[in-house]
Parts: structure tokens; sequence; C-alpha cells
């Protein structure tokens, strides 16, 4: 099934908040958007992009963006604008871009034309090449693009289930065979797209988006989810190099920590002091627990916790490797984690020293922890069946080993046991995987529905 909303279809106004609708619009990344140059008028004119299927995130202000500015003149037929936007937008989803076409293949459009300024949609199919354009058929003339759908996506469906809608092109104009105001009044009419192939050949933005290694949607699944702070473990470790699209994804997500600290661009102590600042201490605490972060030792009185069935405070820790105290580093993390909070790490390469320290210090206990939940899980699983033994038919329940939580127990202990770091997180990885595979189980029976979500175990 398609997306019913999403962030990046945009409306457009014109000079402001309260200015005519003069188009439609596609969220590239956070702070870009594209669009036709003639729905932005001039160069230096200014736009107002709207979230229509998502109010929840603010409407801004934007500018056509260096470089950006394609009107289409002579023979190229361009009309491409890339718009900048006058602050990035990070809680919404950009498009997923796509260069590739197959004629015959049904897309769907939607725009904003005149008295339907909350959208209208429209569907069509590819048929064949217009010059540098392609051209869109309609069942109906009536189904043609109107006015207000320039700059719309043209967007297709497929791919696995769960993928994104794909953009495969954006609306340019229309034409009639008798050249009439409107596309009923011609006897033929067409609609017309300029290709995202077409688009990444004048924009290299488009180019990189569109490419294989534009967006890395399973981190932007897995990240989306861990932010989210529901059945997850306390800590994920990813590895992501400079550039390319799996870094992209990741800075889309750092808005979502509460506290972001990057690998050499402060000290320890400068670090320390803004978590800190961040925590609130009783001020006569607050040295104690600079000294403990920093140093270790006995660890300072905490306040009671205020929520404790809630997801601690996020801290992002990008470019560890990159830090010049990379090994010291590591254990005040363990402390940060002691206090509460949930850490994403992230290095820019796997073969430094302190990759074994992160699975030593950080992902074994943050895992372990994990683990040991929900084997309790499948223990309260095992008790609520017993209860319901001998009280409901015996076909309505599932056959469930007595054992079954007393085995993962076991296993669980005799991984404690194991001394090589990696060789207990694999195991552990592969326990979570078991303990996932038993509460999905469990849970298609209904014994785990009180339990929470028991379909992730966070693992990737």
């Amino acid at each position: 099934m398609g997306e019913l909303k999403a962030d990046w279809r945009l409306r457009l106004r014109q000079g402001g908040a309260d200015g005519p609708v003069c188009g439609a619009g596609v969220l590239l990344t956070q702070d870009r958007a594209l669009t036709c140059a003639h729905v932005v008028g001039e160069p230096d004119a200014r736009i107002w992009v709207e979230f229509a299927e998502n109010p929840a995130i603010a409407s801004v202000g934007a500018r056509v963006a260096e470089g950006g500015w394609l009107p289409g003149l002579g023979a190229s037929r361009e009309d491409i604008a890339v718009l900048a936007l006058d602050s990035p937008r990070p809680h919404a989803t950009p498009a997923t871009l796509e260069r590739s076409l197959e004629r015959g293949g049904e897309v769907w459009i939607g725009g904003y034309a005149r008295s339907f300024a909350d959208g209208m949609w429209l569907t069509g199919r590819i048929s064949g090449a217009h010059g540098g354009w392609i051209q869109l058929d309609a069942g109906r003339n009536e189904e043609v693009v109107k006015p207000g759908f320039s700059g719309a996506a043209v967007q297709v469906r497929g791919g696995p289930a769960g993928s994104p809608e794909r953009v495969v092109g954006m609306v340019v104009s229309w034409r009639g065979d008798l050249d009439l105001a409107l596309p009923a009044d011609n006897e033929l009419a067409f609609s017309y797209m300029i290709p995202i192939d077409r688009i990444a050949e004048l924009v290299p933005l488009v180019a990189e988006l569109s490419g294989p290694d534009g967006w890395d949607h399973g981190l932007d699944r897995r990240l989306r989810r861990w932010f989210a702070g529901g059945d997850e473990p306390a800590v994920r470790f990813s590895v992501v190099p400079h550039g390319g699209g799996r870094d992209r994804t990741l800075k889309h997500h750092l808005h979502r920590a509460h506290l972001v600290h990057r690998g050499g661009r402060t000290t320890p102590e400068d670090f320390v002091d803004e978590l800190v600042t961040r925590l609130r201490p009783p001020r006569h605490h607050a040295r104690a627990y600079r000294d403990w972060l920093l140093a270790g030792g006995t660890p300072p009185e905490r306040p009671a916790d205020k929520d404790p069935g809630s997801a601690g405070p996020t801290l992002a820790v990008v470019g560890l490797d990159e830090d010049p105290w990379p090994l010291r580093l590591v254990p005040l993390l363990a402390r940060v984690r002691a206090l509460g909070f949930r850490l994403l790490v992230i290095v820019r390469d796997s073969h430094g020293e302190e990759v074994t320290e992160v699975a030593r210090q950080l992902l074994l206990p943050a895992l372990d922890e994990w683990a040991d939940r929900l084997v309790r899980r499948v223990e309260e699983i095992e008790t609520e069946w017993a209860g319901l033994n001998g009280l409901v038919e015996s076909g309505s329940l599932i056959p469930l080993p007595r054992t079954g939580g007393a085995r993962r127990r076991g296993q669980l202990a005799r991984l404690r046991a194991v001394e090589d770091p990696h060789e207990r997180l694999r195991g552990l990885r592969a326990l979570l995987r078991e303990l996932r595979a038993d509460l999905e189980r469990y849970g298609r029976a209904g014994l785990s529905a009180h339990h929470g979500d028991q379909g992730r175990a966070g693992l990737r």
C-alpha cells in the first residue's frame, strides 16, 4: 500500500504564510526542496514552504539555493528550482528518488489546483519521451494535471513491503491539441514531467540522492525505532564512514538526541561540564558529579527517578575514534550510562582498539540487560500459561515448554562466563534472536500482549 501522508510532499505559497498557493514541491533533504522555476517566478523571490500533510512540522520560508536556478530558457526546457529553506526541518522525512522508469507504469500525483488547496490526486501512466520531458497519459482529459500541480512529485509504488514510495519525476506542464485553456476543453491532452534522471544530470544534489548510495533506509528505520525509546537496548553502536548515504542518514537523525558529542571537538572536561549542566543536579552535588564522571570512584547521590517507566535521555557520540582520548572516553560513557542515559555510539572506522572497549564496557552490559529483561518476559508468560492451563480449552493454548524460561536463563548465565567480548557479543545476539522468536510465537497465541512490543531485538 502507498503512503497516505508524507512529509516530503510540499505545498508552496508566494511571499508568505498567507500568500496564494502557487504550486507544489518535493523535500530533498532537511533544508533543500525541489520545484519548478516557473512556480518560483524570479530567482530572488521568496517562497513559503508548507508541510501540508503533516501540520506538526512548522512552515518555513525559502529562497532559491546557490546554483539552484535552471529556468528552462531556450531549447533546454529545464524549468527547475532548488530551494534553500530558511531553517532545516530535520523532523521531516525526505523523498526517495528513483532514476529508472518503466513504460506503462502507473503513477500517482498530488497537487493543489484551484478550489482544491487542501490537495487533490490524479493517476496516470508513463507513456514516452517528449524531448527532455516524459509524457503521462490519463484516462480522461479531466485527469490531466492542472495549474497548481507544477512542482508536484510523480511517484510510483512497488518494492519490498514497507519500502517508501519512489519519486520518478516532477510535474512541469500539460498540453492540449487545441491549445484551449483547460485540459477538458481539448480533444487530446497530456501531462508532462521532468524525470529524476534528467534532473540528476543538472543538479548534483539530486544525482547524489537518487544514486545507489543516496540514503541508508535500513539505518533510517533502526535509528527511528531506537530514538523512539520503545523496546530497544539502551546502547546502539554503528560504524558510519564519512560521506555517502549512511552518513547522510545519521546526520538527519541527530536532532533526535538530547545531547550530541563529536569526537575531537572538545575535551572530556568540557564534555562533562555540558553533561552536568544538562543533568541539573543539586548545586552542592555538581562538583561530585563532575569528579565522578571524569575519574570514577564512589558515585554521587542521585535524586529519585520521577518517572521510572520512561526512556532516559539520549546521548549521541559521533566519531568516538576521532577523539584524541577515545580509551579515556569509553569508561566515562559507561558512567554516563549509569546515570540513565541511552547511548548512540558512532565510529568512523572499525579497526581501532576503542571498538573492543565499546563492546566490553557499553554494548555487553546493555545487551545483557536486554536479554535478562526478555528472559523475564518468557518466565512471566510461562506463569501466565500455567494459570490458564485447565481453565480454557486446550486448543486455545499453544504447546509451551514449562522450562523454556529456565533454559534461556541458563544460556544467559553461561554467556556471562565467556571472557572474550566478541564471542560473548555473538552469543548474546544469538540468544536475543531466539528470545525474540519465542516472544513472537507466544504473541501470536495471545499470551504476551500486555508485555509490550516483542517484535524487535535491536541487534543491527
